[in-house]
């Protein structure tokens, strides 16, 4: 296999279009069309990571967080980032990243917390905004079906738990081919008249692509005719966080001390008790401070998270507990997710879970 074909495989579980504008995901060192001679999966890319990749004869190493974050300037070795870098490409070895592209898709970073706790029948918590976008189009009446099922083929279409979803309205179109034109129907500087389809469906911002070439290669006429618009609507199965319900529900203090078993945390520090059962739980792995709010109007009885500043614990406001157990915490288990998936989208080939620990916090 190459880089790209196993890249592609990574990208049907989690588009590149759902990561966040302010992220930095997909091939960051090596070539799409380098051959691979191994897939080493790991939370983090530092030296020690490139160095086992070597090790194991893995030219492909598939990281949830990106080493390149922000612009580099220069390459000396004077930074851990520029290290890992420059022993990347000097052994010829490719650094996919995921990032926020996995942190938003139905069954990525927050399903996984969900699934190790026991979490069941859980939704996003912030949908994410401007991931839909709408295409109207017109086509002769006789070709509207063909040209519709081609687009649902394509990915279009879809509405939650919907697929095939479309609206089409007949009108006339009129159109007038100059002398450079080579019209379907109609002839040459004369007006042309017709019964049209207006066909109306929506798609995935992530689907885009294959959309458009469905739309050209099977529109009868030599010049489409359509428009793509991005919407307001926010996206039902695409977005930060998760909340769910746990089968039965347990103690505050109960709770906390299974979440630590559970997640391996070291510490968590967490805001007032509320003498309450905890048993709608909201989660989102990573720095996700910035949806406490959302975790309250979920109505969830805590939220599961990390990173969380001294004066954003003030925002439980005594409606919720904020428990921060840990960035690496939240995320540790993100790693086995994608062998587990790759293992079974690309049998026979050698994929290997990294055994280094990346976790920069150490504990007393």
């Amino acid at each position: 296999m190459i880089v790209k074909e196993v890249t592609a495989v990574l990208e049907e579980l989690a588009p590149l279009a759902y990561a966040e504008d302010f992220d930095n995901v997909g091939l960051l060192t090596g070539s799409y069309s380098q051959e691979v001679s191994g897939i080493l999966v790991t939370l983090d890319t530092l030296e020690n990571v490139v160095d086992e990749a070597i090790t194991n004869n893995c030219n492909l190493i598939v990281s949830f967080h990106p080493i390149i974050f922000k612009g580099l300037k220069k390459l000396t070795g004077a930074t851990y980032v520029e290290r890992v870098v420059i022993k990347a490409i000097q052994n010829k070895i490719a650094i996919y990243c995921m990032h926020t592209a996995l942190d938003n898709v139905q069954y990525g970073v927050n399903t996984k917390i969900c699934e190790v706790l026991g979490v069941f029948n859980s939704k996003i918590l912030i949908p994410q905004k401007n991931s839909i976008k709408k295409l109207t189009t017109y086509v002769p009446v006789d070709s509207a079906e063909l040209l519709k099922n081609a687009l649902f083929e394509a990915g279009a279409g879809n509405i939650g738990n919907y697929s095939n979803c479309s609206f089409t309205i007949e009108g006339m179109g009129s159109f007038k081919a100059d002398k450079d034109a080579n019209p379907t129907i109609g002839k040459i500087d004369e007006t042309h008249l017709g019964t049209e389809a207006q066909i109306n469906i929506t798609f995935s911002a992530s689907v885009e692509k294959k959309v458009m070439n469905a739309l050209f290669k099977n529109h009868p006429y030599e010049e489409v005719a359509y428009e793509v618009i991005t919407l307001e609507n926010t996206h039902q199965k695409i977005g930060m966080g998760r909340v769910g319900t746990l089968k039965k529900p347990m103690g505050e203090a109960d709770f906390l001390k299974f979440l630590q078993k559970r997640m391996n945390a070291r510490g968590i520090r967490h805001s007032k008790l509320l003498n309450k059962n905890i048993e709608k739980v909201a989660v989102l792995g990573g720095s996700g401070a910035f949806a406490i709010n959302a975790a309250k109007a979920s109505g969830a009885d805590i939220f599961i998270t990390a990173d969380v500043k001294y004066h954003q614990f003030y925002e439980a406001e005594s409606k919720i507990v904020i428990a921060d157990i840990g960035h690496f915490e939240t995320e540790q288990f993100t790693k086995d997710l994608l062998v587990d998936y790759l293992t079974k989208k690309i049998p026979n080939f050698a994929i290997r879970l990294s055994e280094s620990r990346t976790n920069p916090i150490k504990y007393l």
